[in-house]
């Protein structure tokens, strides 16, 4: 059984922001101001070009991803679980302002996630950090 999910259509940077998160708790944002929600975005002190380079490298690096979206300052993933084949949506917007990467990540379906989605990020932000 494959619980996929549609593609949320709410995906994307808007106005310099991410999707809000819905109300469930399977779901972090850099950009949330509640503490369900709430994770500290990706920093980096390297060139842009050479941040979103290195950020891909990591995402690729970490199994059952699939980048479906890559621009300059812009990459959206899916993750899918090992055991039931869930899809998470995950997005990072790079910030050349602030020298922030600004990251979501959300399960498409349920309600509990098990920490999941927070775990993945504090994953990429290790691997990312010992490249920037």
């Amino acid at each position: 059984m494959i619980f996929t999910g549609k593609r949320p259509n709410n995906l994307g940077v808007r106005d310099g922001k991410l999707a809000p998160c819905p109300n469930s708790p399977n779901c972090v944002s850099s950009q949330s101001t509640d503490a369900v929600h709430q994770i500290a975005p990706l920093n980096f002190t390297s060139t842009p070009e050479e941040a979103i380079a290195n950020l891909k490298n990591v995402i690729q690096s970490l199994p059952r991803t699939k980048i479906i979206t890559e621009n300059p300052d812009y990459l959206y993933a899916e993750f899918k679980s090992a055991l039931m084949g869930f899809i998470d949506d995950v997005e990072f917007y790079l910030d050349r302002n602030t020298n922030l990467i600004q990251v979501r990540s959300a399960s498409r379906l349920g309600q509990s996630d098990l920490g999941v989605n927070r775990k993945r990020i504090e994953t990429i932000r290790a691997k990312f950090s010992e490249l920037n």
